[in-house]
């Protein structure tokens, strides 16, 4: 491992031939600084990023990949999506789509090592595949970046460049919960148990739910992330002190950076083994909570895409499903609104017409109720959606083309 100034670093990246593929870190652990370096040294590079944030390179010359798509690329003509599980990503980076250059935002050295800190995820699959050809890993060491355990380890002889970077982590800002939010969390949290082990995405119900389940003990976190809503349950006491939570990455709040900055209670994870269906499996009473864009009368899910575009990507939306549904005492459960206020169309619809990302979930849920889909038949499925998940608004044409798809709905 060799300390370097940016200018050394330009240097180096401005040697590298073709047009080069780059992993860097995602979510809102983005090097930024080295990536700049990297663009000004680059004509044509392909950068792969998960659920990228504002901020990153954005020219000619700069094509997205991703697995997931976050807002810095979302609708960009210059996107290459690949729809994958994430748990497969790892694999599609060593069989597929190999890196040449690995660009880090990790800690400062410690003990001959580095931190991924709050981003482990793809990343040491990714280091892997980029070391297997010989290409090039780089870190940019923040004295913010907190420092976490598990997977989250690099030893220092694995870095070839590293540049020292001091500034502010960056922040989430979460969605304000409003009456109906509040409302689905609720309802969400009324379906989980004493003792359950969790899964959560990020927004405004599953923030709503973890609020709503203050005075619940006894319950674990074995999820792809987390954020601010498991540390307030660990200040309310809710959560078992013996269990580490576990996840592949987290953002939040400073406050949130600050708690899990060295803290043994937290252990970060490969993407291959918090996502693993059968190590989901394993964890009894493991309640899986995502959302969706759409659901309709034969209980699948879209969560992926709006108007034939992609918006995100499957996430770990399937694994967590298929690892719930085989937890003994687990559930999958679906949360959402019944109504796009800013669409203004209903989120229940007769029928999918795009990409399903996932189906057979235990639960729906909306404020207008809960409807149960595990164990029972399709028609009943289909009357459950429609009686207790679809706005009051959308029932009657709801009802009428659920017949004419030969659903006999009263």
């Amino acid at each position: 491992m060799r300390v370097v100034t940016e200018a050394e670093l330009g240097r180096v990246l401005g040697n590298v031939p073709g047009t080069p593929r780059v992993v860097a870190s995602g979510n809102y652990a983005a090097p930024r600084r080295a990536l700049t370096v990297l663009d000004g040294a680059l004509a044509e590079y392909r950068l792969h990023m998960l659920n990228a944030q504002p901020g990153i390179p954005d020219r000619d010359g700069v094509i997205y990949e991703t697995a997931f798509v976050g807002p810095a690329m979302r609708a960009h003509p210059r996107l290459a999506y690949f729809p994958c599980r994430l748990s497969l990503v790892p694999y599609l980076l060593r069989d597929r789509l190999q890196p040449d250059i690995v660009v880090l935002h990790t800690s400062r050295p410690f003990g001959g090592a580095v931190s991924l800190g709050v981003e482990v995820n793809i990343l040491p699959a990714a280091i892997e595949a980029v070391r297997a050809r010989g290409g090039l890993v780089i870190a940019q060491a923040n004295a913010a970046m907190p420092v976490t355990y598990g997977d989250a380890l690099v030893g220092l002889d694995t870095v070839d460049y590293l540049v020292e970077v001091d500034e502010p982590l960056a922040a989430h800002t979460p969605t304000p919960v409003d009456d109906i939010g509040a409302a689905i969390g609720e309802r969400v949290a009324g379906l989980i148990p004493q003792r359950a082990t969790l899964q959560l995405g990020i927004g405004a119900i599953p923030d709503a739910t973890l609020h709503a389940l203050r005075e619940r003990r006894g319950l674990r976190v074995w999820s792809e992330m987390f954020s601010d809503g498991v540390l307030e349950l660990e200040k309310a006491g809710c959560l078992d002190p013996d269990t580490p939570v576990t996840a592949s990455f987290c953002f939040g709040s400073a406050e949130l950076y600050d708690w899990i900055d060295r803290n043994q209670r937290v252990r970060m994870l490969r993407t291959e083994k918090t996502n693993d269906p059968g190590a989901i499996a394993a964890h009894p009473n493991l309640m899986s909570v995502n959302s969706a864009l759409q659901v309709d009368l034969f209980a699948q899910a879209n969560a992926s895409r709006v108007g034939g575009r992609v918006h995100s990507g499957f996430g770990g939306q399937t694994d967590f499903i298929v690892g719930a549904m085989h937890s003994p005492g687990g559930h999958a459960i679906i949360a959402l609104r019944s109504w796009h206020p800013k669409a203004d169309v209903s989120a229940v619809v007769p029928l999918l017409s795009g990409p399903v990302t996932s189906f057979q979930h235990s639960y729906i849920v909306t404020e207008q109720g809960v409807a149960e889909i595990w164990g029972h038949d399709a028609f009943d499925q289909a009357q459950n959606i429609l009686d207790h998940a679809a706005h009051p608004a959308a029932r009657d044409s709801l009802r009428e083309a659920g017949r004419e798809l030969g659903l006999a709905l009263h």
